[in-house]
């Protein structure tokens, strides 16, 4: 898992922590003294897979034959987040590793979790994950990896397979459906045929799942750097209908061709997902996906015939708040990737605009992120670079200095000057920062001088 889990107010980030070799060496130290009290334990999951794969894992969980009460009599740091599911966080170095004891799970009532959990072996425990690929142990002292469900042989072919019974699996836990999905994208591994079959009779089941949880995995299916293959599987599956609705409905809806020679809102948002590459920003990545959000309810057809969406940047910007929202993004998110859908034209009219307006735009915070959406925007339609060109061009000329020089006047000048504070210092204040940054005042005196001449007269 690579999640945070929240602890008392404490927060126990895992897979983003230090280097490598100090990730690995302190899980190695958890199995070793595990494994000298007497119990078995090894790695588990995800750590061994991409092992396997030559990747260097995010994160290591470790699975054993102790329970969580031996787990904490043995440790000096835990934190028992999830003991009645086996579930134990071990403080190796400064950072947290979960340790979960092998175990069964009795019946699943909501999609979500057991109602039980009976501890047992660690074939046992291997049966009961979700995906071959994600079911293998590796003990990292004898170097032995222990695989039950022919996960070996899946990762050499290239293949998601459930562990036994697909439908089931699912029916366990509907996030299992969007995991599918994730690690097919991913690692460009097709799902195995029953599997696949599984998996669209059930797809409206997948609201049983938390929209945190799903926020989660959509974030990890735009940010791994295979957002496309994972979009378009999800509308295979009937998954992105269920999801995320307002996606589903950019299918169909047209657009101008000789600004969108590419095909409908659809098509053209799921080449701009092809362009992202992996580990970019939450914020960039949800900006891409949303920017033509509001497409669909803002399209119109003129009588000639021409296809326009008036107003779409704004309504956009106001569904990319509520979807964020929904997916239980943070505020700082929510408010970037409204900025950038909202923001996300206006450099079409930056060639126009006065230097002062050019300026003020291109020292936005998140201005990186905008014209990052600007080029991919443009690649992904009619291919035209020149006015995100224009503008990165214009960003580079620009010394910081000259982005966000000193003021030339402050409100106490302004109450020098015989002025009354109040909401006229704003306009005032502002024409003077314009005047200063079309380059027509340099110094202090000159303002004084504009002021007097523009507002005491």
């Amino acid at each position: 898992m690579s999640q945070a889990h929240k602890v008392a107010g404490l927060t126990f980030a895992r897979g983003l922590w230090d280097h490598p070799p100090v990730r690995r060496n302190n899980a190695l130290s958890i199995v070793e003294k595990l494994q000298r009290a007497g119990h078995q334990a090894v790695f588990a999951g995800g750590c061994v897979r991409d092992a396997l794969l030559g990747l260097e894992p995010a994160d290591y969980d470790i699975a054993t034959s102790a329970t969580p009460n031996q787990v904490e009599a043995l440790f000096d740091k835990t934190v028992p987040i999830g003991r009645a599911f086996g579930i134990v966080l071990v403080g190796a170095g400064d950072h947290y590793y979960e340790v979960a004891t092998f175990r069964h799970d009795d019946a699943y009532l909501d999609g979500r979790r057991p109602v039980a959990v009976r501890f047992v072996d660690m074939e046992t425990d291997a049966r009961r994950r979700d995906f071959t690929i994600n079911a293998m142990f590796e003990d990292p002292l004898a170097g032995v990896v222990h695989d039950f469900v022919g996960g070996r042989a899946d990762l050499k072919t290239g293949i998601v397979r459930a562990v036994g019974d697909a439908e089931q699996r699912f029916a366990e836990d509907r996030l299992r459906l969007l995991r599918a999905v994730r690690f097919s994208a991913r690692f460009g591994f097709p799902i195995e045929a029953a599997t696949l079959a599984a998996m669209p009779p059930v797809a409206a089941s997948i609201t049983q799942v938390s929209a945190e949880r799903i926020g989660e995995e959509l974030l990890r299916m735009l940010t791994e750097g295979a957002a496309r293959r994972a979009f378009e599987l999800l509308d295979d599956t009937g998954l992105l209908g269920h999801v995320l609705p307002e996606i589903a409905a950019m299918k169909g809806c047209a657009q101008p061709p000789d600004f969108h020679p590419e095909g409908d809102v659809f098509v053209h948002t799921m080449l701009c997902l092809g362009q992202l590459a992996a580990g970019c920003s939450e914020s960039l990545a949800l900006g891409v996906l949303l920017h033509d959000v509001a497409k669909p309810p803002c399209a119109v057809t003129t009588p000639e015939g021409r296809r326009t969406f008036h107003g779409h940047t704004k309504q956009g910007a106001q569904m990319a708040e509520q979807i964020c929202r929904r997916l239980r993004r943070s505020n700082a998110t929510t408010m970037r990737v409204a900025f950038l859908v909202d923001q996300h034209l206006r450099h079409c009219s930056a060639a126009q605009m006065r230097r002062a307006n050019l300026t003020r735009f291109l020292r936005q915070d998140g201005i990186d992120e905008l014209l990052e959406l600007a080029r991919i925007d443009a690649v992904s339609s009619n291919g035209d670079l020149g006015h995100y060109e224009f503008c990165t061009d214009s960003l580079a000329e620009l010394p910081v200095e000259a982005l966000r020089p000193p003021p030339l006047l402050k409100g106490e000048d302004l109450m020098g000057l015989g002025l009354e504070p109040g909401p006229r210092f704003r306009t005032i204040l502002t024409a003077v920062e314009d005047a200063q940054l079309d380059g027509t005042l340099a110094d202090r005196d000159a303002a004084i001088a504009f002021v007097h001449e523009r507002f005491l007269q």
